[in-house]
């Protein structure tokens, strides 16, 4: 699939709706529509980077404003104090179904570790 043509690309270009949470120059952040927990939201660089496996040194400052970006929306929705979880999947065997880097935003619930 080219990387113009992936579902996160095509919300990116407005082509398919989403709730938006965040959006600047680099990210875009929205609500997931099948989530894993009450508050699932995604948190998407704009770089065409299919996966966490091909950031490199230069790619350092959008790997941070992901992570200050899920910190940040846990502050202003309310839910950093009960606690938040990040995840990036990286692959088919880690459940990455888009091939576009992404990070999911949980929380609203209690969760188990280790992660099933």
């Amino acid at each position: 699939m080219s990387q113009n043509d992936n579902l996160f690309k095509k919300i990116m270009r407005g082509e398919i709706p989403s709730s938006k949470v965040y959006e600047d120059d680099e990210i875009l952040a929205f609500r997931d529509i099948a989530p894993a927990a009450p508050v699932h939201i995604l948190i998407v660089p704009k770089a065409p980077l299919d996966s966490l496996d091909e950031l490199t040194d230069d790619d350092a400052m959008i790997a941070g404003k992901l992570l200050i970006c899920a910190s940040k929306l846990a502050k202003e929705l309310g839910f950093a104090s009960n606690g938040y979880r990040c995840v990036i999947n990286t692959g088919k065997d880690a459940g990455q179904t888009v091939p576009h880097l992404h990070l999911h935003l949980l929380a609203g619930r209690e969760f188990i570790w280790p992660a099933g």
